[in-house]
């Protein structure tokens, strides 16, 4: 399972999407404030008067630089940072989901395929048991009915082979999609053993566990983004004040060929650019973003509350799933108990044939139940996994069949909101 996680987060095309989209956030985070470094322009412009009788040369230079003021500089970075932690949150959501999905579709394929190998254990005692009851009805010893029924019974096994085998089949394709290729391996398709989880346990959810979750790092960022752009709607009700300089240089055309100084001009100064008639909206603009920040916070309290309430359902169903695999595997243990009692019995001639016969389609039935309880099991902890966001798991004596690391995402996001 470790291996096909691998293999899965470094070719799985979605993961490989989310991850350039980080990458161009990444990108525009770095210079994100690149706006309020001084700006030059330089520009060239011919202008022609309309009797043509002269024809200037323009060349000249503009340079700006607007102060940020009035919080617009920390606003900037906040939304920023907003954006990135957005992307950064998609893949790790992305990162999550595929790992999530790989764990289920191997215990799915390895489950099916332990219940392919009892159900045909069933298969072939329903039809020794068909045969036993042939040569009882040859005898007059029971009715045909008992005939009829045994071989409904083994109608009804061959059956039920039908449907562990379609989900090897659904499951080994989807695997192959999650691992970005064409077709499955054809190891999949070799009957291996159950994954089993073992005796892991875990009784309460620390915050910073919870905190991984990508919806709740997703609502920090937009949060922080609201935040943002807050901050720069009530920055624009003031003034934009920087400084501002140009200088420019004529030429006539058509009387003389020489830049001389005298046809320059400098100038530079303070630029303040003032909102007057759209002050109003501006104000507007102000308080909608407040409105969408405070809407911000209460999505990041309900995706709290969610998270919570999710890993504590998680943790309650893995519990319960726990105690119902124990008790399946109690189950099976007395019938296995029981079987190998009835076979020393039908040795010494005490019971039938036909008794060993639906004892072991018992032991198999209970063998069946055990790996459906353990299905459940380890789709649970796949559940809480989920539930948790990926986060890593720090357990003493981990006794597992499959490692626990091998479903920890690898980038947790853990920013500040301010």
């Amino acid at each position: 399972m470790n291996d096909l996680v691998q293999r899965a987060l470094a070719n799985n095309l979605d993961v490989a999407a989310a991850r350039e989209r980080m990458l161009a956030a990444r990108t525009l985070y770095r210079h994100s404030n690149d706006k309020y470094l001084p700006s030059l322009k330089g520009d060239t412009n011919q202008v022609i008067e309309p009797d043509a009788s002269a024809s200037y040369f323009i060349a000249g230079f503009d340079a700006l630089w607007e102060i940020p003021f009035f919080g617009a500089l920390k606003s900037n970075r906040r939304l920023a940072t907003g954006e990135l932690d957005s992307a950064q949150a998609q893949l790790q959501s992305t990162d999550v989901t595929l790992v999530a999905e790989v764990a289920r579709c191997w215990i799915e394929l390895r489950s099916a395929q332990e219940q392919v190998r009892l159900l045909a254990a069933v298969r072939d005692a329903d039809r020794e048991k068909l045969q036993l009851l042939q040569v009882r009805a040859n005898l007059k010893l029971i009715s045909p009915t008992d005939v009829t029924a045994g071989e409904a019974e083994l109608a009804r096994a061959d059956v039920a082979l039908a449907d562990p085998e379609r989900v090897i089949n659904a499951n080994a394709q989807q695997l192959a999609v999650l691992l970005g290729q064409a077709e499955p391996d054809s190891s999949w398709l070799v009957p291996g053993t159950q994954p089993q989880l073992g005796n892991w346990q875990l009784t309460s959810a620390p915050a910073d566990m919870l905190r991984a979750r990508p919806e709740i790092a997703s609502a920090e960022a937009d949060v922080l983004r609201a935040a943002g752009e807050a901050g720069l709607s009530r920055a624009d009700i003031f003034p934009h004040i920087g400084l501002g300089s140009s200088l420019d240089w004529s030429l006539n055309i058509a009387h003389n060929h020489h830049i001389r100084s005298s046809e320059g001009i400098f100038s530079v100064g303070p630029v303040v650019d003032m909102p007057l008639f759209e002050w109003g909206s501006r104000v507007a603009q102000e308080h909608s973003k407040n409105h969408e920040l405070k809407a911000a916070v209460y999505a990041y309290r309900q995706a709290v509350l969610q998270g919570v309430a999710e890993a504590e359902t998680s943790m309650g169903d893995l519990q319960i799933l726990h105690e119902r695999e124990a008790a399946a595997q109690q189950a099976a243990q007395s019938l296995d108990d029981n079987t190998v009692a009835l076979q020393k019995r039908s040795k010494l001639g005490l019971s039938s044939t036909l008794d060993v016969q639906d004892m072991l389609i018992q032991q198999q039935q209970a063998q069946l139940e055990l790996v459906s309880a353990r299905t459940e099991r380890d789709l649970a902890y796949v559940s809480l996994y989920k539930a948790l966001g990926g986060a890593p798991v720090q357990t003493p004596d981990v006794s597992a069949d499959y490692d626990a690391p091998a479903l920890n995402a690898r980038n947790n996001v853990k920013k500040s909101v301010d």
